[in-house]
């Protein structure tokens, strides 16, 4: 399996219980790892067979910046989600980290990886 990594994707949403949290949006920092079959994009030399990035990228931001979740694991389901029920990615690592959530930390997060079977039946995480 080939991986496409998009690091660093600082966006604002809204996450948290408190009640500030909820009034104003909060900073995350993104990293996504998506599982690919590079092959015919690099045999070809066409971006018409490769994994579309841009696209997948554009999709998380709305999605983020939309979503008013309470915890990183439900805003992390939900971008896996969109990679790999909305774009198509067969496996995905999210890592969503909340700068300055723990006194005397960078940041605090989550790191989760997903495939389709993940979104699939009674066990679909939401």
């Amino acid at each position: 399996m080939d991986l496409i990594e998009i690091e660093g994707l600082r966006l604002r949403c809204v996450i948290g219980w408190r009640d500030e949290e909820r009034r104003d949006r909060s900073d995350v920092v993104i990293d996504l790892t998506v599982g690919t079959d590079a092959g015919a994009a690099a045999a070809s030399d066409d971006l018409a067979d490769a994994w579309d990035y841009r696209a997948a990228s554009k999709a998380v931001i709305a999605e983020v910046e939309a979503s008013e979740c309470f915890t990183v694991e439900a805003l992390a389901t939900r971008v896996a989600r969109v990679l790999v029920c909305g774009r198509g990615a067969p496996w995905a690592r999210v890592r969503v980290r909340k700068p300055g959530a723990i006194r005397f930390a960078d940041s605090a997060g989550l790191v989760l990886e997903r495939t389709p079977a993940d979104f699939t039946g009674a066990g679909d995480p939401r």
